[in-house]
């Protein structure tokens, strides 16, 4: 392996994918530099897993085009593509050795012997396994099979690496560290990586950027701190880290709106994101929790609620609150805070600039009935 090689950019551009009436993905564009780590996240069928499927060449375009370096590759089979990919379920041969499996791309390119044992040699020392070139798949666990499939894609130094969701059948820890060893990997080769997952805290962890998947569209383009801190839609706003949405009626008043929250109004510096409804979004680290009439309450914006979980995390406590009109709260408390006991009157507080003011797009009926984003 070549180490510290440029990847290829990649250009997407209208692509369509359908599926008799079905339409997967609406006419989606990106571009993604070379050497970037991008990472596709969305829920199940959203369009994630055919956008990498399309690039790989697995899936035919209905329309549109895709560009990898400078060549357009929408009419090239998959094993012309120059492409490494890394699946799930690690597609290892069992008959073959951890070598043999890693060597296997590089004898179809009918490479020299000795240049293939120098790759081999080089890609198992890059996932730290060298000294497991002789065992077999099943001498494996879990995450040393996932990184003889990671080996495997890399040894040919393709310029573009696609992940479909690689660590979702690995346990919490392996899977974490596991995430570690991907981007230090990512950062030797500067191969290009574009990594499919539906779990927001892996796509936080890798990224560079994040494109954010829904019903066949990219909903929002960007680095996971624009996504988390500053959501252009309510979707990416529920579907990046925790939140409080509270919806109602709205008016403008001056330079800030006002939305009614049970009997209630709460306020936000700016005018309405368009003419519909309006929803507020509230992160669990802005909000503040306080006994009622304790006079402790940070900010001007405050609603009464009720507890009614508390979660100790270990380096803070996660409160669920319930508020008069039914709304469901989150709030995130460091230990040094007061503490609360299921079933306390709290008053809800934050500061008005700490919230986001989007379009009511729906997600927000999801929230309040508890449906899995």
């Amino acid at each position: 392996m070549d180490a510290k090689h440029r990847g290829a950019a990649v250009d997407i551009r209208d692509v369509t994918k359908t599926y008799g009436t079905f339409t997967a993905l609406d006419k989606v564009s990106l571009q993604i530099e070379a050497g970037q780590f991008m990472t596709f996240l969305g829920p199940s069928g959203s369009g994630k897993t055919t956008t990498l499927n399309v690039i790989a060449g697995f899936t035919d375009l209905t329309a549109g085009e895709i560009l990898i370096g400078e060549r357009s590759v929408g009419n090239l089979p998959a094993h012309k593509r120059n492409v490494g990919v890394v699946f799930q379920h690690y597609a290892l041969f069992p008959h073959m050795t951890v070598a043999g499996n890693v060597e296997y791309p590089l004898k179809l390119r009918k490479l020299p012997k000795a240049d293939r044992a120098r790759r081999v040699a080089a890609a198992l020392a890059m996932v730290h396994l060298t000294d497991f070139a002789h065992r077999y798949p099943a001498e494996l666990s879990g995450g040393q099979q996932q990184r003889v499939a990671l080996a495997r894609a890399m040894v040919f130094d393709p310029p573009l690496l696609l992940m479909d969701e690689p660590l979702g059948a690995l346990d919490k820890k392996l899977r974490e560290w596991l995430q570690l060893e991907i981007k230090r990997i990512h950062r030797e080769l500067g191969t290009t990586f574009v990594y499919v997952t539906h779990d927001q805290e892996e796509a936080l962890a890798l990224s560079d950027r994040i494109a954010v998947f829904n019903k066949g569209r990219i909903e929002q383009v960007g680095s996971g701190r624009d996504l988390y801190e500053r959501p252009e839609t309510l979707f990416v706003g529920r579907f990046i880290g925790e939140s409080t949405v509270l919806t109602g009626a709205h008016e403008t008043r001056g330079d800030e709106t006002a939305i009614k929250v049970g009997d209630q109004w709460v306020g936000i510096p700016g005018r309405p994101a368009g003419a519909g409804p309006q929803a507020l979004l509230l992160r669990p680290e802005r909000i503040t929790l306080a006994r009622p009439g304790t006079g402790a309450v940070a900010g001007t914006n405050r609603l009464p609620a009720r507890v009614t979980e508390a979660i100790y995390l270990g380096s803070g406590v996660k409160y669920e609150v319930t508020l008069a009109d039914g709304t469901r709260g989150i709030a995130r408390m460091t230990l040094a805070d007061d503490h609360f006991a299921l079933g306390d009157p709290v008053e809800v507080a934050w500061q008005k600039h700490e919230a986001r003011l989007l379009a009511d797009d729906g997600s927000s009926l999801a929230a309040q009935s508890g449906e899995d984003k």
